[in-house]
């Protein structure tokens, strides 16, 4: 696939996306992988660097420049990430802001490139279990099931020990499953891991919600290692008059039982955004969400709030690169409609017989890192909803008091990534690793610790280990 010149010969090919009118109508995945030839064309453009910058961006150093070969991609891409479509659907790519390219021209296209890779090695059934050759006597428990413990799962499994790992709800796959919408990624592509992960000798219990029907004491007592995997689930609050309206509630109270239906379940007293003003607090990736789910319930109409400022068009990339740029990044959630604001601060939600009928806000200003209010800037807008999409701020704290480990400043549960300890809580034989370790970040980052702490399990229950750092 590679060619020494495609950089100068071949334009960066984005992956088409079916036409907005069409894709509002369903919860179906709507980007379009690229053919194979426009794959290979675009796999054409990688310079082959001698420091391949990407493989440093991306957290679970894919090592993208050997991508370049169609039947050995995928055995390279699973080196280093057990769930490339994953992040060849959902994830931001800051591979692509590390490509030397970037300096100076347009990145190659990683992400469309690890997506079609992916997709095609499911279509040949090039994705197969990796079975133990030998089994060992050890258990591991491992409490939540989204890409860090599922990641965790898999690579322990695969060295032979005996892994269970339990989710708190009644579907595995965590946030990928509840928090993500299906336009976004489909949950097909859980289950097929979770067969694949099955034949490989996991278990999946569902329904376990540790520190209420499960003791934690008892997943210690039974098992040789478990591993804290939960996610950070407690959403950051808007503490303004009007917060306990009727129709004001956190993203996740409004995306979940989404695609809860979408996945059959029937979920009474479900809150839709149709006919309705809705207005979201927060401008990240679940705020997104929330947009591009009012807009298939049909929303009258839809604003979407930020308190920082607008970020530039465009970075300073002499400034930046490698690194991950601050800029402005427009979803396919945005491009579907909505009208979107930066600097404003909400001041109070104001209620007629109980439920939220208006936001009250104004602009701000922010000078040496402190927010001033703009004087005379104050404004009112028509909401039926307000969905509060401000990020997490922890984990769910009943899960980490009920193994007693101790917690950092931010409340998570504190564990190093570096030495003989890593990933160790202060809890004998109790681990931690993804979001419930490090806070609220992406699924990449998610699935790199927890490919790391089953390196650190192996190690910590045989002495050593042949899986990878």
């Amino acid at each position: 696939m590679g060619k020494v010149t495609g950089f100068m010969e071949f334009d960066r090919l984005s992956e088409a996306n079916l036409p907005v009118p069409e894709r509002v109508k369903n919860y179906k995945e709507f980007v379009l992988h690229l053919s194979d030839d426009q794959a290979k064309q675009q796999g054409a453009r990688c310079m082959d660097c001698g420091i391949p910058f990407c493989t440093t961006g991306c957290p679970v150093n894919n090592i993208i420049p050997d991508f370049n070969d169609w039947k050995s991609a995928i055995d390279v891409l699973h080196s280093t990430n057990n769930f490339p479509e994953f992040t060849g659907r959902i994830c931001p790519a800051p591979c692509e802001a590390a490509c030397t390219l970037n300096i100076n021209a347009d990145a190659v296209g990683i992400k469309s490139i690890e997506h079609a890779i992916i997709d095609k090695a499911w279509e040949n059934d090039w994705v197969t279990p990796q079975i133990a050759k030998h089994k060992t006597s050890k258990k591991v428990a491992i409490v939540g099931s989204g890409p860090a413990g599922m990641a965790a799962a898999q690579q322990l499994a695969r060295v032979g020990h005996s892994v269970v790992v339990l989710e708190k709800n009644s579907r595995i796959g965590g946030l990928l499953r509840y928090g993500i919408p299906d336009f976004k990624m489909e949950k097909t592509h859980i289950d097929r891991r979770m067969a694949q992960m099955q034949a490989e000798g996991v278990e999946f219990r569902v329904n376990q919600y540790v520190g209420e029907n499960v003791k934690a004491d008892a997943l210690v007592a039974e098992f040789d290692a478990v591993i804290l995997a939960g996610g950070a689930e407690h959403p950051r609050d808007l503490p303004v008059p009007g917060r306990d309206l009727d129709g004001v509630m956190y993203a996740m109270d409004f995306l979940t039982p989404q695609n809860q239906v979408v996945a059959g379940d029937s979920v009474p007293k479900q809150v839709l955004a149709t006919n309705k003003h809705v207005v979201v607090i927060g401008g990240g990736d679940t705020g997104s969400d929330c947009v591009g789910t009012s807009n298939r319930h049909g929303a009258a109409s839809i604003t979407q709030f930020e308190l920082m400022a607008q970020p530039p068009e465009q970075e300073d990339k002499q400034m930046v690169w490698p690194n991950w740029p601050l800029k402005m990044r427009t979803s396919s959630s945005h491009e579907e409609g909505v009208n979107r604001d930066w600097s404003v601060t909400t001041k109070a939600l104001l209620g007629e017989g109980g439920k939220v009928v208006a936001l009250q806000g104004a602009k701000v200003q922010w000078k040496n890192g402190k927010m001033q209010e703009v004087p005379n800037s104050e404004f009112t807008i028509k909401a039926d909803l307000v969905l509060l999409a401000m990020g997490f701020v922890s984990p769910i704290q009943k899960l980490l008091d009920a193994f007693a480990v101790e917690k950092d400043s931010l409340g998570n549960a504190k564990a190093s990534t570096e030495g003989f300890d890593s990933y160790k809580t202060s809890k004998a034989k109790v681990f931690a690793a993804g979001d419930v370790r490090r806070g609220q970040s992406l699924v990449v980052w998610a699935i790199r610790e927890g490919r790391q702490a089953a390196r650190a399990v192996d190690e910590f229950l045989m002495g050593s280990s042949t899986l990878p750092r």
